[in-house]
């Protein structure tokens, strides 16, 4: 069983830090998943009386597991985050997980699809007929002309949509409001997707509802997505994130300014955005035939 500061520390994320719930749940997974380490390696251990080379070894375990860099560091991060809970309130008086390094994560470009592709994603795909295609055909158009997170996504509600101002509120991480503006034709979407869900009876105040009148689920959004996208492209990538990467990435290319993407994604720092400053190969060779000499133009 868990150690009850656990708890604490969870409950704490929850009321004060006003950590998602999807934040939370993780956390609690990823200091479940140590715990239960360290009581098979070495026995029950109070959190409190965790070292550092008990950390390093739970690492060195992720490893050989085959767990990629990305995760493993992640794992980290949440011990991290625990144990500055810890010292905060003086349960502890040094952080075992303070200095540890995590490995290090290879730097890869951002999956993304060209536009010719995002042109037919509604056009290869068969959407349903009635209230479910036009709720599928919405979420998709969403998630491109938006860059919205999944979990942005999932937690839309009808009255953060501003069909006037042609403008969405979401909620993103830590808890921070922002506004993105859309285009006309995602608000017809909307507004014939929003007259059927009234006609279909289905109140519940969430945007995107199934036909039982409850939220569409976390793992609908992702097969929808993979269903969608596998009908235009053969990167083995298809998730609703490629969606965001493809938003970013096409701004960017037709001369959108950084910092104003920057904004529409909701990122904390420029860093985060400036992995969509990649050219497409497209663009490249487009350049090169302008201005290399034996190019063939």
């Amino acid at each position: 069983m868990v150690d009850i500061v656990v708890y604490e520390f969870l409950s704490y994320l929850n009321l004060q830090k006003r950590s998602s719930q999807l934040t939370t749940n993780s956390y609690k997974s990823d200091l479940e998943q140590f715990f239960k380490y360290i009581e098979d390696e070495v026995g029950k251990i109070p959190p409190t009386n965790i070292s550092s080379s008990n950390i390093r070894g739970f690492i060195s375990f992720l490893m050989e597991k085959g767990l990629q860099a990305r995760s493993v560091n992640r794992k980290l991060s949440s011990l991290k985050s625990f144990y500055k809970y810890l010292l905060k309130n003086q349960l502890i008086s040094s952080s075992p997980a303070g200095k540890i390094q995590g490995p290090k994560t290879p730097k890869r470009l951002a999956v993304f699809m060209d536009e010719g592709q995002t042109e037919k994603m509604f056009t290869n795909y068969s959407f349903k007929d009635g209230f479910e295609g036009k709720r599928d055909r919405l979420l998709i158009d969403i998630l491109y002309q938006t860059g919205v997170r999944r979990a942005e996504l999932l937690g839309l509600k009808e009255c953060d949509i501003d069909l006037f101002n042609l403008q969405l509120k979401v909620l993103g991480k830590r808890n921070k409001e922002r506004l993105i503006p859309f285009s006309l034709e995602l608000k017809r979407n909307l507004e014939s997707y929003l007259d059927v869900k009234k006609d279909s009876n289905l109140t519940n105040p969430h945007l995107l509802v199934n036909l039982k009148n409850t939220q569409v689920s976390i793992s609908y959004i992702n097969k929808l997505v993979k269903e969608v996208l596998s009908t235009v492209t053969t990167n083995k990538k298809r998730s609703p994130h490629v969606l965001r990467h493809t938003f970013a990435t096409h701004l960017l290319n037709n001369g959108a300014d950084i910092n104003a993407v920057k904004e529409l994604l909701g990122h904390a720092s420029l860093a985060a955005t400036q992995i969509y400053t990649h050219n497409t190969i497209e663009k490249l060779k487009k350049t090169y035939k302008q201005a290399h000499p034996r190019s063939g133009n």
